[in-house]
């Protein structure tokens, strides 16, 4: 999918410049949480916008750290070794074989590619899987999904080391069995929840293919810049977050209540996305807090 294009005129692009300064004294030395996935991930030109926000955050004193998925990755592998994906209540079902190809492609493959993009582009980023000094810890969620699992408890040790030390921390969601199973495959915005309440994070991103949340989700003039948890269970009772936005949501909002300032779902396929979100007054995506 191509990028959002977006139209910003020569004084848009100086105001946003004049008003990055208070945004960049407010949240340096930080902790801020992204989890990249979707289109972001796909596209070259979104890949690109994305690092580059993540290095400019990190260079100017932000500590940035990066949780990402790889559903479409694992999909490809799949296929090439001739084994169909199949999901359930919108999770991949994931069997022994799914599994370690799971690790593969998250551990490995996705996980360093960005790390070494990450690095080529200036950044100083170390690549972590979350079964690394036991990160992730989880046990199954239920026997119908196979090596799924559920996080139940994060160390999140490594990843302060890596920060202090001045890397940028890439983290794929894998996690260690405390149940006897060797790892389990972890939803990738549950893992970046439950890492940026460990962290103590000032802010968590989701990045996503839609726009934030929206009262009407075929007009994007509807999008709910702010909703606060108190708002959220009569959003569900009104069919304004269904589907797959109820994990979303249900993930920012336990986020929140334990200690993150606030959790953002950013529309990943517009360019610098998380710079506009983070550096300006005006914010694209729907915050929750």
């Amino acid at each position: 999918m191509e990028a959002i294009p977006m139209s910003f005129s020569e004084v848009d692009r100086a105001k946003v410049l004049a008003e990055a300064l208070p945004y960049i004294q407010k949240y340096y030395g930080k902790t801020v949480v992204v989890k990249y996935g979707g289109n972001a991930m796909i596209s070259d030109e979104l890949r690109q916008a994305v690092i580059s926000d993540i290095i400019l955050l990190h260079l100017v004193g932000i500590r940035v750290v990066v949780v990402h998925g790889g559903g479409p990755e694992i999909t490809e592998m799949l296929n090439k070794i001739g084994k169909e994906s199949k999901f359930v209540d919108g999770l991949r079902y994931t069997d022994e074989e799914t599994m370690e190809v799971v690790q593969q492609v998250l551990c490995g493959k996705v996980n360093k590619n960005l790390v070494a993009t990450l690095n080529r582009m200036g950044g100083k980023a170390v690549g972590l899987c979350g079964m690394d000094a036991g990160l992730f810890q989880a046990q199954k969620l239920d026997e119908k999904y196979g090596l799924v699992g559920e996080i139940t408890a994060v160390e999140p040790q490594m990843v302060v080391d890596a920060l202090k030390d001045g890397y940028i921390p890439v983290v794929s969601t894998v996690a260690q069995g405390v149940d006897g199973e060797n790892a389990y495959n972890i939803n990738a915005d549950t893992a970046a929840a439950k890492l940026a309440t460990a962290l103590k994070a000032e802010k968590l991103i989701l990045l996503t293919d839609v726009r934030g949340l929206m009262m009407d989700p075929k007009n994007e003039n509807t999008l709910l810049p702010v909703v606060r948890l108190s708002q959220v269970p009569g959003l569900v009772q009104d069919g304004v977050i269904k589907g797959g936005m109820i994990p979303k949501v249900e993930c920012c909002v336990e986020a929140v209540r334990s200690g993150v300032e606030n959790a953002i779902i950013l529309d990943g396929r517009i360019p610098h996305s998380i710079l506009i979100e983070l550096l300006s007054d005006e914010g694209i995506g729907t915050m929750l807090m």
